[in-house]
């Protein structure tokens, strides 16, 4: 037999695909199924590059969101314009919502204008819908003493906590 005897062409249609294969007759049924093998994979290629490009376009949509946020986080904080100690409530909010910046939140707020005691500062926390142990809020508080952001006023066991300086100093 010639060599062009052996030799096989085959017109192949598969999914949006049109493939026209000559190979010889004992390997066309490992050509076929590398060539279909190769379409699938192309075709998963192809609906992965739509799934990046939803992706792309929902961190689009996420970013965007995010700045409008910012945005009006920085309008509202702009036109209070609210700092102490060189830290504005928008850093605070950042920080997440631990024991420390919380009670922080408070103190801008004006809840410690008047004297407050500890159980006060931690009822207030849980009406916020913060359930820290109270040994936390103590620790919390006297760190505020040591940095001079409150005093501590009464004896052990029955403090009461109130600002040190005004508020917000021009």
């Amino acid at each position: 037999m010639s060599k062009l005897s052996l030799e096989t062409k085959i017109k192949l249609k598969y999914k949006d695909w049109e493939v026209e294969i000559t190979c010889t007759e004992d390997k066309v049924k490992s050509v076929v199924e590398n060539v279909l093998t190769g379409i699938d994979i192309a075709s998963l290629a192809g609906s992965d590059t739509n799934t990046n490009k939803e992706i792309e376009r929902l961190r689009i949509e996420l970013d965007n969101l995010k700045s409008r946020i910012e945005n009006n986080i920085d309008g509202a904080l702009s036109s209070n314009n609210q700092r102490r100690n060189g830290i504005s409530l928008k850093e605070l909010a950042k920080n997440g919502n631990t024991c420390r910046s919380l009670i922080e939140k408070m103190f801008y707020e004006k809840f410690f204008e008047s004297e407050r005691l500890l159980i006060e500062v931690h009822q207030e926390l849980s009406k916020m819908g913060y359930n820290y142990d109270k040994t936390a809020v103590s620790h919390s508080l006297s760190d505020m003493v040591r940095e001079g952001i409150l005093s501590r006023v009464g004896t052990l066991r029955n403090y009461r906590y109130i600002q040190k300086k005004p508020l917000f100093e021009k």
